[in-house]
């Protein structure tokens, strides 16, 4: 069984295990989460309509030896999840080891991808290029505040390979005219990491209504657009910073890049080949000296 870190990883692993009282309780846990579960295990049962031992039960079953634990955990998401750049700083400063910058750093990064790819599923990386390569979908790509350079990568390289790919503003005014443009069937790809950006949940909720698939990238505490995605990448992003690393997100993405383009080379390189030749019209770049 895959490693299970947070809560919600613990309550999707077990949830086919769990009686309908406790899915029903999983279900209103899922909803507002981590804050639907910081109440008292009374409050908790209320609020799902099931009893407080359908709540001591359920939590026993996710792997925790009582409700106390299961909340605590929960404290912990919550506070990591919401972390600012100076209080992340001022947690790595205080336990940063007697090393040099870049060996932790590069510790740091190197312990983030051997996560990351211990928990990334094979088949929905398959799926998700599947996706991203059917020419019949039209792409769109969104990031926030920092997230957007990312989005404006992935965004740029699938211009080149394929046609009907689209880069969207981090200007939420802008969203609803893409959104207008969006066909049941096309692809939206979210990037949302901790101190999750509002609107993000609100866009995937109304483009998954109208029947387009959303890919997020997010991190190990799951943004609240995760609810309304196909597909998920939740990616490690711990690094000695005041910042959040992006180190391992690129490293998904480009390679997402390469299987798209490998999936239809012939394709891509006439694509590459014109483009090519518009630079050269253009003369973007400099010629090497003959």
């Amino acid at each position: 069984m895959k490693t299970v870190n947070t809560v919600l990883d613990a309550i999707h692993a077990r949830f086919e295990e769990l009686t309908r009282a406790e899915r029903k309780l999983a279900e209103s846990l899922l909803d507002n989460y981590p804050v639907s579960g910081l109440g008292s295990i009374t409050t908790i049962a209320d609020n799902a309509g099931v009893s407080t031992p359908t709540v001591a039960r359920m939590v026993q079953k996710l792997g925790y030896k009582g409700y106390a634990e299961f909340q605590s955990n929960l404290h912990q998401e919550l506070e990591a999840s919401l972390s600012n750049p100076i209080a992340k700083h001022d947690r790595w400063a205080s336990n940063a080891p007697g090393t040099h910058i870049l060996n932790r750093f590069a510790d740091a990064v190197m312990n983030n991808m051997r996560q990351t790819l211990s928990g990334l599923d094979t088949a929905t990386f398959d799926s998700v290029v599947a996706l991203l390569s059917d020419r019949r979908r039209s792409l769109h790509f969104v990031g926030g505040r920092i997230t957007g350079a990312l989005a404006e990568y992935f965004f740029t390289h699938m211009q080149v390979i394929r046609p009907k790919s689209a880069l969207m503003s981090s200007n939420t005014s802008s969203w609803p005219q893409h959104v207008l443009n969006m066909n049941a069937g096309d692809v939206l790809v979210i990037f949302d990491i901790r101190r999750y950006e509002a609107d993000m949940a609100t866009l995937a909720q109304v483009a998954g209504a109208n029947g387009v698939e959303i890919i997020l990238f997010t991190d190990p505490w799951t943004s609240p657009v995760a609810r309304y995605a196909r597909h998920v990448f939740k990616v490690e992003i711990e690094a000695p910073s005041a910042w959040d690393s992006s180190v391992v997100t690129l490293f998904v993405v480009e390679a997402l890049i390469e299987a798209v383009q490998s999936s239809a080379w012939t394709e891509t390189r006439e694509r590459i080949n014109t483009l090519e030749g518009l630079f050269e019209q253009a003369r973007l770049f400099r010629k090497p000296r003959s």
